[in-house]
């Protein structure tokens, strides 16, 4: 009895670890998910959130992956949404070098 509750614990751990995680609004590197309408706003955001308390930065001046980094660390700092936080990176990766 003790092994068929373990093989079953072990196969519920397997299928858990397994499984795909839900996905979330927070910016990937290289997913676009927003419409132009959105990547407007993000552009909105950017200036007034990002720029009340730096300069902004040029888009081009790092790819999606350093951006994902960047992102993750201000947006709770200009307390954006989870979606504001999509808005502005998509419009930041849109930005062509």
């Amino acid at each position: 009895m003790k092994k068929l509750i373990a093989a079953a614990f072990l196969t519920a751990i397997l299928v858990t670890s397994c499984t795909p995680k839900a996905s979330t609004a927070r910016a990937t590197a290289g997913t676009a998910t927003s419409t132009a309408e959105q990547i407007a706003q993000g552009k909105t955001i950017f200036e007034n959130s990002c720029g009340r308390c730096h300069k902004l930065p040029d888009p081009a001046s790092h790819n999606p992956v350093q951006w994902v980094g960047i992102m993750n660390s201000m947006a709770p700092k200009a307390k954006l949404t989870d979606e504001q936080h999509q808005w502005v990176y998509d419009y930041i990766v849109s930005v062509k070098k």
